[in-house]
């Protein structure tokens, strides 16, 4: 499921969200190791679909970051730095509260 990023209603509020400079500019390299690893996450969860998140295998975002934490600094069989699995199950859990307290509205 692609969820629609809720952003103000007024070109003012929007403009003041900068996703660019805040962001993207900050973490380029990271971002990229986060994307990587969603492919590779996809391809093994699920061969031959195109690229999404199955939210539904996988819902323990909290105690999986803490594995991956205490693996920090180290890089999986796949190749994948066990820090940019953090970030993603960190990205994860941030995705989901936000979309539960929008649900609440």
């Amino acid at each position: 499921m692609k969820t629609t990023p809720q952003f103000p209603k007024d070109a003012e509020s929007r403009k003041a969200i900068p996703i660019a400079t805040g962001f993207v500019d900050y973490f380029p390299d990271a971002i990229i190791e986060v994307a990587k690893l969603s492919l590779i996450a996809n391809d093994q969860h699920n061969p031959g679909q195109p690229l999404h998140w199955s939210r539904e295998k996988s819902s323990d975002d909290a105690d999986a970051l803490m594995r991956h934490f205490l693996s920090r600094g180290s890089v999986d069989g796949e190749g994948i730095r066990h820090t940019a699995k953090v970030a993603w199950r960190a990205l994860a859990m941030l995705q989901r509260e936000i979309e539960e307290v929008r649900s609440l509205k």
